[in-house]
């Protein structure tokens, strides 16, 4: 039976790190990760261009679950961006969601520092 010898040779694997220019990470914004996730984003998008919206036309909107929708806007109620609203209508029970002063800000914000980011994106 013939033995087949392993290399006993230690492999050296270099990782490729990319170089980064030193003006895109200077004073990088640092962005509301509240805000920032996916769905939040959305949410608080759809209220900035609505006075207000029900449960079901944000679930409707963003195309998602219940759940996810409850989960997210909690999150945003709790940081005072958004404010819930539940009412009866007759015997419907209702939610809706506004954005709050506080929420108006922190995504005007957002903006200027997502537009901020790109503009440097550009410039490199």
């Amino acid at each position: 039976m013939a033995r087949t010898r392993l290399n006993t040779k230690p492999t050296i694997v270099r990782q490729h790190t990319p170089q980064r220019s030193t003006a895109a990470t200077e004073d990088f914004p640092e962005l509301d990760r509240l805000i920032h996730e996916r769905m939040r984003l959305g949410i608080v998008s759809a209220l900035a261009v609505n006075q207000s919206l029900s449960f079901n036309d944000l679930k409707r909107l963003l195309k998602t679950t219940d759940g996810n929708i409850s989960v997210h806007a909690r999150k945003l109620e709790d940081a005072n961006y958004i404010t819930c609203n539940k009412f009866f209508e007759g015997r419907l029970p209702r939610t809706e969601y506004r954005l709050t002063a506080a929420g108006k800000k922190a995504f005007d914000e957002y903006l200027v520092q997502m537009e901020d980011l790109v503009r440097r994106m550009k410039e490199h």
